[in-house]
């Protein structure tokens, strides 16, 4: 059996989405680069990280899957066919503060809100405990905001 390992992000610009995430995940930091890394990025033509065409997210403990941000050349046109659902004690708070990072509020389903990251990617934002939040019935439609 597989196990999952990495979750990975198509994007237009990985160093400001890879910022993105961090900040809005709990026990995620950007991946630090050491000089061996900043070394691989200049024998590739990258002198400045913020060009690194993979940037990687990484859970502090190492415990969890880490994400990449890659860079691709064209710009994201349709719904995501799959989205992340990050767990809150209060998700209007959450989404607020997401909000202030960037994301953009898309609708409210239920008791969740479904968001947008700065390069359009969709995720929702779920109340801690609730098990069966992802799940959207064939009938549901979200509340346009």
């Amino acid at each position: 059996m597989g196990e999952l390992g990495d979750v990975v992000f198509d994007c237009r610009h990985p160093a400001s989405l890879a910022r993105f995430w961090a900040a809005a995940l709990d026990g995620y930091r950007v991946a630090p680069y050491d000089e061996a890394e900043l070394a691989r990025l200049r024998a590739m033509g990258v002198d400045d990280p913020e060009d690194d065409p993979s940037v990687l997210v990484e859970p502090a403990s190492g415990a969890g899957p880490r994400l990449w941000f890659t860079r691709v050349p064209e710009p994201k046109t349709v719904k995501n066919r799959v989205h992340l659902d990050l767990r809150a004690a209060d998700v209007d708070v959450e989404a607020a503060r997401l909000v202030g990072l960037g994301a953009r509020e898309l609708a409210r389903v239920e008791d969740w809100v479904v968001l947008a990251d700065p390069e359009g990617g969709e995720f929702c934002v779920q109340p801690r405990g609730r098990g069966d939040a992802g799940r959207i019935s064939a009938d549901a439609e979200p509340t346009p905001q």
